[in-house]
């Protein structure tokens, strides 16, 4: 036996061709800790399976669990100025949306889609939390108005699901501009007799709620979400007192008479089918699994 030709070169030979496990996985629950293989929370939609916490998830995934068949045509927004102020604070914010860009493959923080939801045309805009944390700005603001445009062309109800931190402070006073330009292209929706539904996820805070997000015909909102203008701890600090258990989150506002539905995500289209068919006189939805329709490309959105 030659212990070099046999023990030595295939152990040294493995140790070289170990192949490196991905660390990307499996995701650890902020709730409750538990490892979550990542095939098994894909498929339960970015929901603990072992204690219902609701994470994060991309407009894009949001948008094939809740149209037919998982098909829908994004609709397109105007691109407003990208930097009109000029503004850097440790980044120049030029720098920030680039690497926002190449760490979500967005090109901002809402997207707008239309389908079709149990045979019911909708129009729907959602926003993502991890492009800036979801922030308000002047794309975020023409993305709403082209949705609201689509939604009365199409003769369609609206779905927003808004998940954002507030304005976008690197484009200022435009930032804060959006807030009454998104709630008229909503009253350009109702007075339309179109129903807007809101599904407000965590979080949702700022001039966000303070806009669109508070409109809707029916608001409905994910377990566990935290909604709110000011947060709980600047509100402790302000008025010094320990605040409610719970305070300004989803089952608390529910609660109080602030939203009409907390609804778990899995449950969410089939909520949304049921509630848009009555509020557009449409017969009770067939739910299951319907073939993806035949959907032609949306128009672009003209400029505001």
């Amino acid at each position: 036996m030659n212990w070099i030709s046999n023990y030595v070169r295939p152990k040294i030979n493995s140790l070289f061709n170990r192949r490196e496990m991905p660390e990307n996985l499996w995701v650890k629950c902020d709730e409750c800790g538990t490892m979550l293989f990542h095939r098994e929370l894909a498929a339960s939609q970015q929901v603990c399976t072992n204690c219902g916490h609701h994470m994060p998830i991309g407009p894009r995934e949001r948008f094939t669990a809740l149209f037919d068949g998982g098909v829908f045509v994004e609709v397109r927004a105007p691109k407003p100025l990208t930097d009109p102020l000029g503004f850097r604070d440790q980044k120049k914010y030029v720098d920030r949306l680039r690497e926002a860009r190449k760490t979500t493959g967005e090109e901002e923080a809402m997207l707008v889609a239309e389908g079709e939801i149990a045979r019911l045309k909708v129009v729907a805009a959602a926003q993502d939390f991890s492009f800036m944390a979801g922030s308000m700005g002047m794309q975020v603001g023409n993305a709403l108005i082209a949705a609201a445009e689509r939604a009365v062309k199409l003769k369609a109800p609206l779905v927003v699901f808004s998940a954002a931190g507030g304005a976008r402070m690197q484009e200022g006073i435009l930032s804060l501009m959006q807030m009454p330009r998104t709630t008229v292209a909503v009253q350009m929706v109702k007075e339309a007799r179109l129903p807007y539904v809101v599904v407000l996820t965590h979080p949702t805070t700022g001039g966000v709620t303070a806009s669109y997000a508070m409109l809707g015909d029916v608001q409905i909102a994910e377990p566990g979400a935290l909604i709110c203008f000011a947060g709980p701890r600047v509100i402790e600090q302000t008025i010094r007192e320990t605040l409610p258990e719970g305070f300004q989150r989803a089952e608390y506002l529910l609660d109080h008479g602030m939203l009409d539905r907390v609804t778990p995500r899995k449950a969410m289209r089939a909520e949304l089918a049921t509630i848009l068919r009555q509020l557009t006189n449409q017969p009770p939805p067939v739910m299951g699994e319907l073939a993806a329709p035949e959907l032609s490309a949306a128009e672009p959105a003209a400029a505001p």
